[in-house]
């Protein structure tokens, strides 16, 4: 490992710690900051970790406190300040507050989009140090081998979930992976002793396997460096994951209004004593690296600059109110980093008109061939989950895919959906396209803080990275059985969650087409797959062909009629076409296919004709995806109505187990009938 530029480390370090000090003295208080979270203390570590990143393809996913760090990476003064304060230049063009940093393109660390839940740095960068593998072993791409992913928290975030599932996943797969934890004891105003048994992860996770252990004092620059250097070493040399613990002091509080009253004299004493920076001068001045002159010299230099990037920044324009709505999905310009584009990898939309081939295959098979047909032309395309390997998938859409693409593209996981989602991101923001499955609906809700986070990527770093996931999922009751934890839909949580594309197929052949779309797209996809569909004689089709692309957004008219318009979509379909058959010609039936975007000019051009409306789902009806559809008719095609709109759905309650309840409370049969027989007599 080659010695730091310690020149760059003293500017870097005495950089950070002089804007530390302008924005807790000056701007916090003057109101033209509203997040102050400071590094004091942790300084020197983070800049010396950026010094030994040195590979193209190293990223880093950081947090709050982590500015020092993406200092020395290249982000400027300038959007530092005026991240923090909302202006012009900022790097989310004022999205995101000024402590959630990001970096890419600039030839040197990516820095992967922070995230403003603890703990959720962990797994994206396992799926980024996953891919590393994959680019250089299955791609063959030279240029990646020997990079690695770091994962930078404080010692209270490994208590959280993504922590445990990184480091299973980085552990069980022996990842070129680096905890980076930041120990200061503290997470606000809770002890370390309350995050984890003695306060110590780094003795705590002394046994666990294929993971070295590194501590240090993060105030002696020589201590530091060797273990960021041995750790690096380690990692670099294909040994596997390692963790370095890094004892700092966090010389102010939590955030700026934190006096941190709940520390004793005592510890504040012995916290400034440890303070990084004096430690720094007397270690540079000893080997003989600066003198006492270059010293001062360096840090009214530094001063200086600080001083005039605060002033550029106050008078920077605000950032442009009008444009904070775009970027939430791709808008035609590629981002800097994430998905296939960027790369010139993604194939081209193909035909929009089906060409059915052959006999009629069920749902699940059209999945299937579906991915086979995108895998075999995208060698970019992973599939992963619980049980998609050996066993094929616990519903059959991975049969033998294992056996045909191999183990690096079809693979089994740990049973946590927390890191099947961020492993997901990560990848996807490493330049492949990861295909995640969640067993069933319900499992997903441990996920949920991932799946909110990966869907606004985009839009956070204001089109600068992009995470375009295909998340397939199980859905809904089964033909055979219910019960509250298989046969949730609940859509509409989804539907409320920026950023994220949803697919609801009720047949094959729209299946293949939408999942084909979603492959070939560049924003994060939800692709449901209706349980009671997988197998369902009602939903077969014949498959459409290897290039059939079903745009997003457009609904299908299932019968013609003119007196009520009967818009559902996914299992409910079919029961609403046996409701309309009872009324030959009246019933015009609206299979949306896909909940975002929703085909609102469809359903509004048949509402007009026909004055009535009913929309079935059986999500629950409380906050239920009708009410959004409703809300629309009543604002656009009010004067068109002949009665009020109504909505058909499950209960607000969970199906139950029992199969005669079950068929109770689901929208259909007598229920449907009757909804639909009340509002033709309106």
């Amino acid at each position: 490992m080659h010695s730091p530029d310690w020149h760059r480390v003293a500017r870097l370090v005495l950089t950070s710690r002089y804007l530390d000090e302008r924005e807790v003295r000056d701007l916090t208080p003057a109101g033209k900051i509203k997040y102050q979270f400071s590094s004091m203390g942790h300084e020197l570590p983070q800049v010396l970790l950026a010094e030994a990143l040195t590979h193209p393809h190293d990223a880093a996913a950081v947090y709050y406190r982590s500015r020092p760090f993406a200092l020395a990476c290249g982000l400027t003064l300038d959007e530092a300040l005026t991240g923090n304060m909302a202006r012009q230049g900022s790097p989310t063009e004022g999205r995101d507050t000024g402590v959630m940093y990001h970096l890419a393109g600039r030839g040197g660390v990516t820095i992967l989009p922070s995230s403003g839940n603890v703990g959720a740095q962990y797994t994206p960068a396992a799926g980024w140090a996953q891919s590393i593998r994959y680019r250089a072993e299955t791609l063959g791409e030279a240029d990646w081998q020997g990079a690695l992913a770091v994962a930078m928290g404080g010692d209270a975030s490994v208590a959280a979930n993504g922590f445990w599932a990184a480091l299973n996943i980085v552990t069980t797969l022996r990842l070129p992976y680096l905890f980076f934890i930041e120990d200061n004891r503290f997470g606000i105003s809770v002890r370390s002793t309350l995050q984890y048994p003695g306060g110590d992860i780094a003795d705590n996770l002394r046994s666990y396997g294929n993971l070295e252990i590194f501590t240090a004092e993060g105030s002696s620059p020589a201590e530091a460096w060797q273990a960021v250097s041995q750790a690096v070493e380690h990692i670099r040399s294909g040994a596997g994951p390692a963790l370095v613990r890094m004892r700092v002091p966090r010389l102010l509080g939590h955030t700026f209004i934190d006096t941190q009253a709940y520390k004793t004299p005592v510890e504040r004493e012995e916290e400034s004593r440890r303070d990084p920076l004096p430690h720094l001068r007397d270690y540079l001045l000893q080997e003989g690296i600066l003198s006492e002159d270059a010293w001062r010299a360096l840090k009214e230099t530094t001063r200086r600059e600080v001083d005039a990037a605060i002033e550029r920044a106050e008078t920077a324009p605000e950032v442009d109110a009008a444009s904070i709505g775009r970027h939430v999905f791709f808008e035609g310009t590629p981002p800097l980093q994430g998905g296939l584009r960027p790369e010139g990898a993604l194939p081209l939309m193909g035909e929009s008109a089906p060409a059915s081939e052959g006999r009629r295959i069920n749902l699940i098979e059209a999945v299937r061939r579906t991915l086979e047909d995108e895998m075999t032309r995208n060698p970019r395309i992973l599939v992963f989950g619980e049980d998609v390997g050996l066993k094929g998938g616990v519903h059959g859409a991975t049969i033998d895919m294992q056996a045909r693409f191999g183990e690096a593209r079809v693979f089994d996981t740990s049973l946590n959906e927390d890191g099947i989602i961020g492993r997901a991101a990560g990848m996807a923001m490493a330049g492949l396209l990861p295909v995640p499955e969640i067993q069933f609906r319900k499992y997903a809700d441990p996920a949920h803080e991932q799946i909110s986070d990966l869907g606004t990527v985009r839009w956070r770093t204001a089109g600068h990275f992009a995470a375009p996931v295909v998340v397939r999922m199980p859905l809904g009751y089964a033909k055979k059985t219910g019960d509250p934890w298989h046969s949730v839909s609940g859509e509409a949580i989804y539907a409320h969650l920026p950023g994220w594309r949803i697919a609801y197929p009720s047949n094959a052949e729209d299946a293949a087409g939408l999942l084909r779309t979603a492959l070939r797209g560049d924003d994060p996809t939800l692709f449901f797959e209706h349980r009671a569909l997988l197998d369902g004689r009602e939903a077969r089709r014949p498959y459409p062909g290897p290039e059939y692309c079903l745009p997003f957004g457009q609904a299908a008219r299932l019968t013609e009629g003119k007196r009520l318009t009967l818009v559902t979509w996914g299992a409910m379909v079919y029961p609403a076409l046996e409701a309309a058959a009872q009324h030959p010609g009246l019933v015009e039936v609206l299979d949306l296919r896909t909940i975002i975007p929703w085909d609102i000019a469809s359903v509004l051009e048949s509402v007009q004709k026909t004055g009535r409306l009913l929309v079935v789902h059986e999500d629950s009806r409380t906050g239920g995806f009708a009410g959004e559809i409703i809300a629309e008719v009543n604002a656009r095609a009010f004067e068109h109505l002949d009665a009020p709109p109504r909505r058909l759905t499950g209960p607000d309650h969970p199906i139950p187990y029992s199969i005669p309840a079950m068929r109770r409370v689901l929208p259909m049969g007598e229920r449907l009938s009757n909804a639909v027989e009340a509002l033709l007599g309106y």
